[in-house]
């Protein structure tokens, strides 16, 4: 581990919750990054209100040396106090301390982009008053993940295990007992949060019959399509939506559809990830038949929550990364493609796989079992888990 310049002076921290705070408020932000460029352009923080300048720490250091730390400053873009980005909060609590003295008005990010990655927000959605869908999304990475209260009882649906200790106390705050936990389909991306959740609760684990079928190494129960989860008077029907995965399972229940990786917002689920380039071609098949054919009974004003957003979606009115199904039918042109369009230009369009997805996804299946710190490492970055926006469009 590089060792950094100890800053001299205190240097006024942000905090990621409060830096997500301002992001959600659309307030602007004013962001220096102080990473090399090839770790920022991997992952790095961004929004419609958001100005980032890049200017890597060894050019700080330059810049004290030969006393032109204000020099370097005017390539910082933007308006407002400024707040340095580093992986860790250490390269850039010195930089801050640079401006501070300087003359700038300049703020460290507490714990860098590993604090930002432990960022959870959550969100009531609009339901039909069956049942409560609370929303958790992951900024850092565009994850999202539910749970469904009705009652005193609760379902939690694609659980990170980086913030298992969040759906507990969430739950404790509720009233309600989490009975059952489930994956949509064996993830890439991230690390499930599955078997965690479910043994600190005593919860039944659930995985979609196809996903078990890919070679699961844990105890986990199936569900099946046209099967449903209990909570509370309600229930959680499942969907069985093939296409990102042979196992991919939408959830539908209170009048919201929780997608999964099937539908997106700003796009549809990329087919490759479960058998690579060679079996895109029949998984984007499948998936065109469960977007116009299995969804095709659910009316247009079914909720669509998804398992995931990118930088090309637009939240709605309410904050939530949601659209009914009427709205998805109207915007994204796969709905009007025919089967080989469809196919053709989903295949033809993707974009770079999820870091570490190949260790991520044995994981998940119980063939490797990493200790705290390297789950947390190895599901740092964006999802990407979408086909290309434009491929949609």
């Amino acid at each position: 581990m590089t060792d950094y310049r100890e800053p001299e002076g205190d240097v006024e921290s942000l905090s990621p919750d409060a830096l997500a705070d301002r992001l959600d408020a659309g307030q602007p932000v004013r962001l220096l990054d102080v990473r090399n460029r090839d770790e920022y352009e991997e992952w790095h923080i961004d929004g419609p209100s958001v100005t980032t300048a890049l200017v890597p720490y060894m050019q700080w250091l330059q810049a004290d040396a030969t006393d032109s730390v204000a020099e370097r400053a005017a390539d910082i873009d933007g308006e407002g106090p400024i707040v340095a980005v580093c992986a860790r909060g250490e390269a850039s609590a010195y930089v801050a301390d640079l401006l501070d003295r300087a003359g700038y008005d300049a703020r460290n990010l507490a714990d860098g982009m590993e604090g930002w990655a432990r960022v959870s927000r959550t969100t009531d959605l609009p339901t039909d008053g069956a049942a409560t869908v609370v929303r958790y999304r992951r900024p850092a990475s565009g994850c999202l993940g539910y749970m469904v209260t009705a009652g005193d009882e609760a379902v939690v649906v694609d659980p990170l295990r980086a913030f298992v200790d969040r759906y507990v106390a969430d739950a404790e705050e509720r009233g309600a007992t989490i009975t059952h936990v489930v994956d949509t389909h064996v993830h890439a991306d991230h690390v499930s949060g599955l078997r965690e959740l479910a043994d600190r609760t005593g919860a039944t684990p659930l995985m979609p019959h196809m996903a078990i079928e890919r070679g699961v190494e844990y105890d986990v129960e199936p569900i099946i399509h046209g099967e449903t989860i209990p909570v509370g008077d309600t229930a959680l029907e499942a969907l069985h939506l093939p296409g990102h995965t042979t196992g991919m399972t939408a959830f539908h229940v209170a009048g919201v559809l929780l997608a999964g990786d099937s539908l997106f917002v700003e796009s549809v689920a990329r087919p490759d990830l479960e058998q690579g380039a060679d079996g895109a071609p029949a998984l984007a098949a499948q998936l065109y038949e469960s977007l116009t054919e299995r969804l095709a009974d659910l009316p247009d004003e079914t909720l669509v929550a998804p398992g995931h957003y990118s930088e090309a979606a637009t939240p709605a009115a309410d904050g939530s990364y949601t659209a009914t199904l009427g709205e998805l039918r109207e915007r994204l042109r796969v709905f009007a493609m025919d089967r080989n369009e469809f196919t053709g230009r989903i295949v033809m369009d993707m974009p770079d796989r999820p870091a570490n997805f190949e260790r991520i996804i044995a994981i998940n299946l119980g063939r490797v079992e990493p200790d705290e710190g390297e789950a947390f490492e190895l599901e740092l970055g964006p999802n990407n888990c979408a086909a290309s926006p434009e491929a949609a469009d």
